[in-house]
């Protein structure tokens, strides 16, 4: 038999025997892995400055688990979590109070929960 051909048959027969459907992982008796969700925002001052370095923090309701992120250049965070509701929190400093804030937020696997935005009012 020529090499090519013999090199083909062989590939053919590998192909063949390793090509097996995978055995999904409850069956093996695991947990299926958890996607997380993803939350973001901004945090802005009232005069629409982005705040930068700030602390975000997602505290989850049922658990009290907290996840938390900082703030980018242009003050927007994200933030991957498990499933669950969570209520948002943003680091204040002196003389800040916020004038808006978002509410809880529930959270479902492969979420994007887009729009949990701060505005801080700085008051001194």
């Amino acid at each position: 038999m020529p090499f090519r051909l013999t090199l083909l048959v062989v590939l053919l027969a590998l192909g063949s025997t390793s090509c097996r459907t995978g055995i999904p992982i409850a069956d093996r008796g695991e947990k299926p892995l958890t996607q997380d969700g993803t939350i973001a925002g901004y945090v802005r001052t009232d005069s629409d400055a982005a705040v930068v370095t700030r602390v975000v923090r997602a505290v989850a309701v049922s658990t009290g688990q907290k996840f938390e992120t900082t703030t980018n250049s242009a003050g927007t965070y994200t933030l991957k979590v498990p499933p669950g509701r969570y209520r948002l929190e943003v680091e204040l400093r002196g003389g800040e109070r916020l004038s808006k804030e978002p509410g809880e937020t529930q959270i479902n696997a492969s979420d994007l929960d887009p729009g949990r935005n701060f505005v801080i009012t700085i008051t001194r």
